[in-house]
């Protein structure tokens, strides 16, 4: 086995390279040359580096040469215009699928999509494998596409892998929520918005486990979590570890609409995206994100076991040893 991992600089696909090199499993990674490599510093001076860009399908089809499974993270989370996210998730998916399909060593194909694919959904009535795709965002919409393009197009056999929100060591998505109550404040949102998590240690876990496992072949999974949670009750877990006394701050979420507002102009004045904006507002503002994991256990005998006080922990140790906090 030779793996060909993409997105290995970013935060999930570095720790799914940590896991990979864990496992003694031979690992290539995909960069282009001004790709930031802060997360890889500790494995390349031996780290297999391979020049090239999902956007650019001969370097794909070079960089394949002699690989045997490929792991798919690369991606746009954010963008300053709607079709950044599909020249990203889409057409580099279709890229890779068709420099994977000219290669014929190739032999598994791992595919890291998103919840955001399934659309919303509560924990009464939780996202499962069979039930039909309903994005609200744009980005989920490509993600969806991208998922369309290993379906219809890989003559390889192919995992697809649909995570919920990723937090954990590296992660600068909940690092605002972690700044705000280590300053005693503590985010208390109008909505209940139950969320599935998944602490980035047991996705990269996950991704290998369907890499070794045959029975993955052809399979989608929800890799998440078994607990329910909020915004509020994940704020008063890095409160408690911190130990911090927290003053409530309302967050109303009618107040989010103009902050998305705001966070969007920005990206459109300076040409740098960022996670929020208007499109993200209907996530926001959606019941739930949940999904059932269930089917991952049933199959492959994997669950995800990092509880949410101890992926807290994990975190915020990290934040404060990398002085992010």
């Amino acid at each position: 086995m030779k793996v060909l991992l993409t997105g290995a600089n970013g935060f999930v696909g570095s720790h799914i390279l940590d896991s990979l090199l864990a496992g003694r499993i031979p690992t290539t990674v995909l960069l282009r040359p001004s790709s930031e490599r802060r997360f890889l510093k500790e494995h390349l001076p031996s780290l297999e580096v391979r020049s090239g860009s999902i956007t650019d399908l001969q370097t794909l089809k070079q960089a394949l040469t002699g690989i045997t499974h490929v792991i798919h993270c690369a991606g746009a989370t954010k963008a300053v215009r709607a079709s950044g996210f599909f020249e990203s998730n889409q057409l580099g998916t279709r890229n890779l699928v068709e420099a994977i399909n000219d290669q014929p060593e190739v032999q598994r194909f791992i595919h890291i999509s998103s919840l955001a694919v399934s659309g919303p959904a509560t924990a009464a009535n939780p996202a499962t494998e069979s039930g039909p795709p309903r994005p609200i965002s744009i980005y989920g919409e490509s993600k969806l596409a991208a998922e369309v393009e290993v379906r219809e197009r890989s003559r390889v056999p192919a995992t697809i892998i649909r995570p919920p929100a990723v937090y954990g060591p590296r992660d600068q998505g909940f690092l605002p929520l972690f700044k705000a109550v280590n300053r005693h404040l503590l985010p208390r949102p109008s909505s209940k918005q139950a969320l599935s998590l998944v602490f980035v240690r047991d996705l990269a876990a996950a991704v290998v486990a369907c890499l070794a496992n045959p029975l993955a072949a052809g399979r989608t999974y929800f890799v998440a979590s078994r607990e329910i949670v909020t915004v509020r009750a994940m704020g008063e877990a890095i409160a408690s570890q911190l130990g911090h006394w927290t003053v409530p701050c309302p967050l109303p979420t009618f107040a989010l609409w103009p902050l998305c507002l705001a966070q969007e102009i920005i990206t459109h004045v300076t040409g740098k995206p960022r996670l929020l904006n208007l499109r993200k507002f209907a996530e926001l503002r959606a019941p739930g994100w949940v999904c059932d994991p269930s089917l991952l256990k049933t199959e492959l005998g994997f669950e995800c076991s990092t509880p949410l006080k101890q992926g807290v922990a994990e975190t915020m140790n990290w934040y404060f040893e990398q002085k992010w906090l």
